[in-house]
């Protein structure tokens, strides 16, 4: 039985990590939640300020969309997931 040296192990992981692309988690507008909720929700999922989130709602509101917050896919699918619960359409992008 063959095992690898742990040295090309540490490199090959540490060249996945290099190589993943960053996400961004998108909200987009609605016609049926309103801007204290929208706000609410990005501050107690995306842990923004409350400045940020109400700039956020107002892109989201003005633009029909808003990246909210950057990271990986596995960092950035519970905040969606959460963000969809509260009844707000999100997608990772």
């Amino acid at each position: 039985m063959t095992t690898r040296p742990q040295i090309e192990f540490d490199e090959d992981v540490l060249l996945l990590e290099e190589t993943a692309e960053p996400r961004s988690l998108v909200v987009y507008n609605d016609e049926v939640n309103t801007f204290a909720h929208v706000t609410k929700t990005l501050i107690d999922v995306c842990q923004h300020q409350p400045e940020q989130a109400e700039q956020c709602t107002l892109l989201i509101h003005y633009k029909g969309k808003c990246s909210v917050k950057n990271g990986s896919y596995e960092e950035l699918e519970p905040l969606c997931t959460a963000i969809h619960d509260r009844g707000i359409s999100a997608d990772i992008s």
